[in-house]
Formats: structure tokens, C-alpha cells, sequence
């Protein structure tokens, strides 16, 4: 007999199986509960509204930030890190395009899903071509968009920040050597007419479960839009399973 030596989970019977199974099992509807309960206070997060005219250029030239909607109400940005003197994207960012499933329920609940990066538009372009995306993907070059909201990171133009932490609690967390220029997150915006205002980002590892369209909608003011939620009334709401 073959002895296998590489690490494995504990070798057990049926039963004490099932039993830490059940065990894992209340653990696992706990965090269900506590998801449902955060998603419920994130739809009650206030907004701000954006006063700035940010520039970008897509597919169709020169572009404002109300176009990116595309007569949406909702719009999720993945602020895709790609430099201008960069000639690929991250390759993070790359694994994160790539995992993302199946979009299209986004845009039946009234919202946008973009990326939006630093490099040149044409760079973009070729990056994507090369890539087989279909996601729209606009330039901010030129712009303070990407310095905002803190996903470019440069003193000579903007205070360091990054995930809600200024540059002396970066310090304090990860040392003297404070992160500088490009890094990712997700911004969440919301349009009444042509009035733009920012709901929601979130960086770091914050994005890393953000792939699937469930979860994206977690991330905006109306949610899933399904009556099983906790939402404000007047929200848009469906049965969930009608």
C-alpha cells in the first residue's frame, strides 16, 4: 500500500462528519444573516453629490461621467490599475475581468457595470481587443477621476489615501514604504437626471468576491431589488423567485 504523505483534512466516520458538518453548517447561515444584515445598512448609506466634470474618452471619443450610465441609474466602475507609461494591465486586475460572469442582469435592474483605467485609450482598446472583453472600458487620462478616488496615489497632486486610511495609518500598518501610484477598487455612483452622486467604494480586498452580478448589485443603493430585502421603501423591488 501507497502511504500518502501530504496534508489532508482529518479521516473520519460518517456520522462525526455529519455532525461538524451541521456544526459549520449554523456557522455558515450566521454569516448569511450578517451579509443580509450589512447589505440592508449599505442601501441606507447616504450619497454625495459630485460637483467636479471628470473627462473620458471610450469608443466613441470624448465622454462625462453621466454618458457612462448610458441613460442608467446605477453605475459600478472597476477602477482597473494601468499606468500610462504601463504597456499591459495589472495582472490582478486582468484575473479579476476574467473571473466576472455573466453581467447581463445588471443591466435589466437599471445598472451599468465599466472599467475604468489611467492609460491612453488606445491602449485600452488593444489591451482589450487582445483579451476577447466586451466590457465597456474608458480612459480617465488627464483627469483627477483616478486621484479622487484615491486608486492613484501621487503627493505632488492629492494627500495619500487608500482604503479610508490616510498616509500616516498606511505607515503605521505597513511601514515607511506607503503605497504609491496605481491600485484597484470599485466605486458605485447613482444619477437623478444629470446629476452624478458617488454611494459607495470599496478597495484592497474588498473587491475580490465582487465577480458575479448578485454580489455587484450588493453593492449599490437599490440592491438586489428582490423582496426579501431589507431596503428603504420605495425601492425597487420583485419577488424573488416570481
Amino acid at each position: 500500500m501507497v502511504q500518502n504523505t501530504i496534508s489532508h483534512p482529518k479521516v473520519v466516520g460518517k456520522d462525526e462528519w455529519l455532525t461538524a458538518r451541521k456544526t459549520l453548517l449554523e456557522h455558515e447561515k450566521e454569516l448569511t444573516k450578517q451579509r443580509d444584515r450589512i447589505n440592508a445598512e449599505r442601501r441606507r448609506l447616504p450619497m454625495v453629490k459630485l460637483d467636479k466634470e471628470y473627462a473620458f474618452e471610450g469608443s466613441n471619443g470624448s465622454t462625462k461621467l453621466v454618458d457612462l450610465f448610458e441613460g442608467r441609474t446605477q453605475l459600478i466602475i472597476y477602477h482597473f490599475m494601468f499606468a500610462p507609461e504601463w504597456e499591459k494591465g495589472c495582472m490582478g486586475c486582468t484575473g479579476f475581468v476574467h473571473s466576472l460572469g455573466d453581467l447581463s442582469m445588471l443591466n435589466e435592474r437599471d445598472t451599468t457595470f465599466a472599467l475604468v483605467a489611467r492609460a491612453p485609450f488606445p491602449k485600452l482598446e488593444a489591451y482589450k481587443t487582445l483579451k476577447g472583453w466586451t466590457i465597456p472600458w474608458y480612459s480617465s487620462f488627464g483627469s483627477d477621476f483616478n486621484y479622487d478616488f484615491h486608486v492613484t496615489l501621487d503627493e505632488t497632486i492629492a494627500p495619500t489615501e487608500y482604503n479610508y486610511r490616510d498616509k500616516a495609518e498606511l505607515e503605521r500598518l505597513n511601514g515607511p514604504n506607503v503605497i504609491q501610484g496605481e491600485s484597484h477598487g470599485l466605486s458605485v455612483f447613482f444619477r437623478l437626471g444629470d446629476d452624478v452622486f458617488h454611494t459607495y467604494s470599496t478597495y484592497a480586498r474588498g473587491v475580490e468576491s465582487l465577480t458575479d452580478s448578485y454580489s455587484l448589485l450588493d453593492m449599490t443603493p437599490y440592491g438586489r431589488q428582490e423582496d426579501f430585502e431589507d431596503s428603504p421603501p420605495g425601492y425597487p423591488q420583485k419577488p424573488t423567485y416570481g
